[in-house]
């Protein structure tokens, strides 16, 4: 049990139909904690992430953040209250350059919209260029996002969620579409950020080597239930993931390698 936990998440249900997709999904995660939510297809991990983000309305359940109730509310407000996210498929606008996606979160971070009498190409432009350098993209800023390779883009699109300032990243995949060497480096520097500003981070992931090598526990999900939690020793050892989760594979590393290895 966390202390003093930045979101906690209490007994959360969502069913579709007949289907409960999850139940009574409880945990917590504090600043500078990676959690990963693991599980097999339709465990029910993007239905508790969603919840998490405001993209679903529990029917049952409570979510905290940082002290403040934001359950069912819409992913703006999450936002506003400082809850930053990445997407599986980054989000960006390709046709612009890194820094300017990052001038235009952090305009609308700050409730700005563009004057048309007025050019908006230095608004926030030093304050960009920081977030890209956060994220080891300064020399890149006046590229054009179309050009980067796709795990740059996956730092752009970083550097967008923290324009916001945000107290909690969720990450939905981070590592999905990238190398091997990329997806490394990437939560290398999740961790270094999640340390350095005091963030908590949950993130879902098909790639064990993302999880067991960078988060600092890991939640399993089954049937929309979370069947173990612990370091990510403590889950590769537990019983009931083994015979569950893992089948006759041997390692959760094989459980999920056939996702991935298309990306290495």
């Amino acid at each position: 049990m966390i202390a003093r936990p930045l979101l906690s998440v209490d007994r959360l249900t969502k069913a579709f139909g007949g289907v409960v997709a999850a139940r009574d999904v409880s945990f917590e995660v504090g600043r500078g904690e990676l959690v990963a939510l693991i599980g097999p297809n339709g465990a029910g991990k993007s239905t508790t992430f969603n919840m998490v983000g405001g993209q679903l309305e529990p029917d049952r359940g409570s979510v905290m953040l940082d002290g403040t109730a934001i359950t069912g509310l819409a992913p703006r407000a999450i936002w506003r209250l400082g809850a930053g996210r990445t997407f599986q498929i980054a989000q960006t606008f390709v046709s612009m350059t890194a820094v300017e996606n990052v001038q235009m979160a952090l305009q609308s971070a700050q409730n700005m919209s563009f004057n048309l009498w007025r050019s908006a190409h230095a608004l926030h432009r030093d304050a960009a260029i920081g977030l890209l350098r956060s994220v080891g993209l300064a020399d890149s800023a006046d590229r054009p996002v179309a050009t980067l390779a796709y795990g740059d883009i996956k730092r752009v699109e970083l550097a967008i969620a923290l324009a916001g300032a945000p107290k909690l990243l969720l990450m939905d995949e981070p590592t999905a579409g990238m190398s091997r060497g990329e997806r490394h480096d990437l939560m290398v520097l999740v961790g270094a950020l999640a340390r350095d500003l005091g963030l908590g981070v949950l993130f879902t992931e098909h790639d064990m080597d993302a999880v067991f090598g960078h988060a600092s526990r890991v939640l399993v999900l089954v049937r929309g239930e979370i069947v173990a939690r612990g370091t990510p020793a403590e889950v590769q050892a537990d019983a009931l993931v083994q015979r569950i989760y893992l089948g006759k594979s041997g390692t959760l590393a094989a459980a999920e390698a056939g996702r991935s290895r298309g990306t290495s």
